[in-house]
């Protein structure tokens, strides 16, 4: 399912950034959809106030109680969705774009997604609690109103503030967790998505990056599943898209000077590239969000 496809789309307590569902804020929601949600394009912040639910979230169970904080990162799987019925959250869905717009790219490390990815809850305290319930009724107060001339900057600097706040309390719990597991295990995978920061998608291939980490690109593998639930590939994969969306969006580098930086072989090889993975060609990217 997508957004689209979410009841309901509209009334006092689901809020949008404009007409559309780019940025879209639910105030008081008692459930999530019983189908299987698997959205491509959209993340999803929901933030329980009472009661209780429980779901698959890629294969793993998941149960939300009073005051816990679940993270929906996009191409996971949803099923089996089950709640108490006094079970009601706050919600937060977000597009792929949208995390530009906000400036979150520009915050939140390569190395957060697989943790974030393989622990998407976190109990907040009541002072986390009480922090983001300030966030919280100043953003949906100011998207009530959109007279301001600024108002679509000040609601994504609002959110960009909110999610930078959650991303130290999910950060926080990770420092109390650190404790586990093989340390010199987790620092060699902690420098290998250091290089795959650096090389800002100009390197694509395990083996290379297996190279540089002095292993062979199988322990590399067995290294990424066992410490982050992750492949390499995926890794390199994402960090690429990062580095080819900041170019169409923000430069006006040519295909083939986007294609030549990123050291792929042509403009053409490029340009398919960009459209397996992103759904559109790099021009029609462009056009659609180039700032």
């Amino acid at each position: 399912m997508e957004i689209q496809n979410l009841k309901p789309r509209s009334g006092s307590d689901t809020l949008r950034l404009g007409d559309s569902d780019e940025l879209v804020v639910m105030e008081n929601f008692g459930s999530l959809p019983q189908s299987e949600i698997r959205l491509e394009n959209h993340g999803l912040v929901v933030i329980c106030t009472k009661g209780i639910a429980q779901f698959d979230y890629d294969g793993q169970q998941i149960q939300l109680h009073k005051n816990d904080l679940y993270l929906y990162m996009a191409h996971s799987v949803v099923t089996n969705f089950m709640s108490s019925p006094d079970f009601n959250c706050r919600q937060i869905w977000f597009s792929r774009s949208e995390l530009w717009n906000i400036n979150m790219y520009g915050e939140v490390s390569l190395a957060d997604l697989p943790y974030l990815k393989q622990h998407p809850t976190v109990h907040l305290t009541d002072d986390d609690m009480t922090l983001l319930d300030e966030y919280f009724q100043l953003l949906c107060r100011r998207m009530r109103d959109q007279s301001p001339m600024l108002y679509s900057d000040i609601v994504r600097s609002l959110v960009s503030t909110m999610m930078l706040e959650m991303l130290c309390m999910m950060r926080r719990q990770d420092s109390e967790n650190a404790g586990t597991g093989s340390l010199y295990r987790q620092r060699l995978a902690d420098k290998f998505m250091r290089l795959v920061e650096e090389s800002d998608g100009r390197i694509r291939r395990v083996d290379d990056f297996a190279n540089q980490l002095n292993i062979t690109p199988k322990y590399l593998s067995t290294l990424l599943k066992e410490t982050m639930s992750r492949r390499p590939s995926e890794m390199i994969k994402l960090f690429t898209l990062k580095a080819i969306e900041r170019r169409l969006r923000f430069t006006d580098m040519t295909m083939q000077e986007i294609a030549n930086d990123l050291n792929f072989p042509n403009a053409s090889f490029f340009g398919k590239y960009v459209k397996e993975h992103l759904g559109m060609t790099p021009l029609e990217y462009r056009r659609k969000y180039h700032k």
